[in-house]
């Protein structure tokens, strides 16, 4: 029995390593419903593993599942399940964004079915990034060229929530300072109800090109622009939109403070489909706020903020925020007191 608890224990510290690391953009595992199983990518079939035995493995998507009329296998890069568990989004064909292949292509097998189907194939290829089921599982929005798109399951009919987005105008993710400086890259999120999605939108426009030397990939070197202010120079202006799924009408929210002198490195549901939670830093990175916002009202409140002489950390995890007591408290991490934790009431 000792042997069967340490063994579980090494599962659930892998699970939980391997969330940590890619919290972003999938699992290398996932847990079965009931706890007792891990799933993940075996020689190039989706398998299902118990927990207290890995001899007992099931497969259950094999590479025949995985197999497009016509092509060869799809190559799981990554994978997800819908709530009821029905459905899996696949990730394939991936590329990297600076350091991570955040861009591929994305297909969803349902289980029930037994049907596989490509999500964005009117997109280029490799383009969609951070492509997620809607909580009740019925659609999956994506980024593709710095847009966000969703597509209905059932109909296969799909639409642009997003139609400004450029290179430097950048809708559902980030720029280079963002991403490098606050680990953020993920940039939108469902709504609980499955109605809406909450987005960055990041203005780079003014931002000048900074020219990275590569002298590694090719035999002579050559120069990168990447949209990067040097000290003294003003960072990205940003924004957070909600926008209607049924009408594609995006909503700007009223964020107090300077969207080019404040960065927004977190930003959540609030455990609800009303209001939304997110971590607002000045410039310096000494002041901190969280901020409540109600989103039919598009009004704010400030729930908690400290400042410190030195810097003030974003919130350590870029997805998810830690709920308690039926989404009336959240636990907040603080270096206000050498790291006591407190749960401010919203």
């Amino acid at each position: 029995m000792k042997n069967q608890a340490i063994q579980k224990l090494f599962f659930i510290l892998f699970f939980c390593l391997s969330t940590f690391t890619f919290a972003q953009w999938g699992t290398g595992t996932y847990w079965s419903l009931d706890g007792n199983n891990i799933m993940e990518v075996e020689n190039g079939e989706i398998v299902s593993k118990n927990a207290m035995d890995e001899s007992k493995s099931t497969v259950i998507i094999s590479k025949e599942m995985l197999t497009p009329m016509g092509q060869s296998p799809l190559n799981v890069v990554r994978f997800a399940f819908s709530e009821d568990n029905q459905k899996v989004l696949i990730a394939t064909n991936t590329k990297k964004v600076w350091r991570y292949d955040t861009r591929g292509d994305s297909w969803v097998y349902d289980l029930k079915t037994k049907t596989l189907k490509q999500i964005g194939k009117d997109r280029p290829e490799s383009s969609l990034m951070f492509a997620k089921f809607s909580p009740d599982g019925k659609k999956v929005a994506y980024v593709s060229e710095h847009n966000i798109y969703v597509e209905d399951l059932a109909s296969g009919e799909t639409k642009a929530l997003t139609t400004d987005g450029t290179l430097r105008l950048i809708n559902g993710t980030f720029d280079w300072v963002y991403e490098e400086e606050l680990d953020c890259r993920d940039g939108f999120r469902w709504s609980p109800d499955s109605k809406s999605i909450a987005y960055w939108q990041i203005d780079a426009r003014n931002i000048k090109n900074y020219l990275m030397l590569n002298t590694t990939d090719k035999l002579y070197p050559f120069t990168v622009p990447v949209e990067y202010p040097v000290v003294g120079e003003d960072p990205s202006a940003c924004k957070i939109g909600v926008v209607d799924i049924s009408s594609a009408k995006t909503t700007w929210m009223n964020v107090p403070g300077d969207a080019v002198q404040h960065y927004i490195p977190r930003m959540e549901w609030a455990n609800n489909s009303s209001e939304l939670i997110l971590q607002q830093l000045n410039r310096r990175q000494n002041e901190s706020k969280i901020i409540l916002v109600n989103v039919p009202n598009n009004s704010t409140k400030t729930v908690y903020d400290e400042t410190d002489k030195a810097w003030i950390d974003a919130k350590e995890e870029a997805t998810g925020w830690d709920w308690i007591d039926g989404g009336k408290k959240f636990i907040w991490l603080s270096q206000k007191t050498d790291g006591d934790t407190f749960m401010p009431s919203v």
